[in-house]
């Protein structure tokens, strides 16, 4: 069980057997964080970050990687380019940003089990304040399953989805628990297809971060939106956006929001990195992901992967996939097929399209378990848009004249295969 602590006061001592949870309040009031760092060794580490102004801040340990999570009100990071990217003492790494509207996060990278030995939040100049942080080493066994295998906090559920208009009398579209299909209702007629993008990553998770600190949930936003506008001024769709701005998205809560909106195809983009030094200047281009349960090759295995870890990165509980056990029935499985061959139709026409404007990577097709990919009646593919860890894919992908060529080459493709699907429809 985690202890959970609520102080008026600026000491927060807990019991070494917990993984736990503890507040610190101060009034609430929209803060800005120009200051963080971490200072001391091995055996005891102090987290330090300056603020505007008083916040609540709530403070919990995760397992499974273990993680020191700082969750916060109403905070704008201010803080030095860089910040976080070298850790010290039990702490690899430190990461922030935005989990949802009007929540911030600091998530921190633990090289072990680590205990919440002291938290205050101080009094500086004026109505400055510091948060004070001290972690201790201990054993896994002292740790216990606590957060990290419980009941872990989540951030706060997403506003419902728009649902676009349907025809009259149609049945609204049903809901899924996350990570499972459930049987679906033949598609409703409408008079635009809708189509989801799905900007990668956001707020707290940063992406891939470029040698020249290019962060990929920047570059991709920018496509994303420029993608949008190249789609909503054909007046041919009704296009829908899992994040417009600099926030973190759960995986599941992306896949969620297409099945709620019955969407007609899936879009999302990312941005790749390959962590060979000596291949880095060489590998370079765009590839297109569609789903399979066993990898294309390695490369699409490890990119699944680390676009898979989003949630934790983020310091959420992440789940693997749910397995094709006995709830799954003969019209799900058809239906995934019919899904997994339109997936693979836009996939070509894609790659077509794309490869006419942009430079594509060696094997631009490939296939991989991505989780965001893992949806029943709606074709979608994960389009990586350049390695950033490639001198001449890192300036393009910051250009705004590149970001709207490749927009334009998607958003081409989208209308071959809306008009391909139409013809046969016919």
């Amino acid at each position: 069980m985690a202890a959970l602590v609520v102080l008026a006061s600026t000491l927060i001592a807990i019991p070494e057997a917990y993984a736990q949870t503890a507040s610190v309040h101060r009034k609430t009031k929209a803060a800005q964080a120009k200051r963080a760092e971490l200072t001391g060794d091995s055996k005891q580490t102090t987290f330090r970050l300056g603020l505007s102004n008083g916040v609540r801040a709530e403070i919990f340990t995760l397992a499974d990687p273990y993680r020191v999570v700082v969750d916060l009100p109403e905070v704008a990071f201010h803080l030095p380019e860089g910040s976080g990217e070298k850790g010290g003492g039990l702490i690899s790494a430190f990461r922030y940003g935005l989990v949802s509207e009007g929540k911030a996060r600091i998530v921190m990278d633990a090289n072990g089990p680590v205990v919440i030995k002291h938290a205050a939040m101080n009094p500086k100049d004026g109505q400055a304040v510091e948060l004070i942080i001290e972690l201790v080493p201990t054993s896994a066994h002292a740790f216990g399953a606590g957060t990290g295998a419980g009941a872990q906090p989540q951030p706060p559920p997403a506003p419902p989805v728009p649902q676009r208009d349907v025809a009259k009398g149609a049945p609204p579209a049903p809901t899924a628990s996350p990570g499972r299909e459930i049987e679906r209702a033949p598609k409703v007629t409408r008079a635009k297809p809708l189509v989801v993008i799905d900007a990668g990553h956001g707020g707290i998770d940063p992406g891939t971060t470029s040698a020249g600190n290019v962060k990929e949930k920047t570059v991709v936003l920018a496509v994303a939106l420029a993608l949008r506008s190249q789609l909503a001024a054909s007046g041919r769709y009704d296009v829908r956006m899992t994040r417009k701005t600099d926030v973190f998205v759960p995986l599941d809560r992306r896949v969620q929001m297409s099945r709620e909106l019955d969407a007609d195809l899936f879009i999302s983009l990312h941005a790749d990195a390959i962590a060979q030094k000596g291949l880095a200047k060489n590998v370079r281009g765009a590839t297109v992901y569609t789903l399979s349960e066993d990898a294309s090759d390695e490369e699409a295995r490890r990119m699944a992967e680390k676009e898979n870890n989003s949630d934790a990165v983020a310091g959420l509980q992440t789940s693997a996939f749910e397995g094709e056990g006995d709830v799954r029935n003969i019209l799900i499985d058809l239906l995934k097929r019919e899904t997994s061959n339109f997936s693979a139709d836009f996939s070509n026409i894609l790659v077509k399209r794309m490869g006419q404007s942009i430079s594509l990577s060696s094997r631009p097709q490939r296939s991989a378990a991505f989780k965001v990919l893992r949806q029943a009646d709606t074709p979608s593919v994960l389009v990586e848009l350049g390695y950033m860890s490639n001198p001449k894919d890192e300036e393009l992908l910051q250009s705004a004249a590149w970001q709207r060529r490749v927009a334009a080459s998607i958003g081409s493709a989208v209308d071959a295969y809306f008009s391909r699907r139409t013809a046969t429809a016919r």
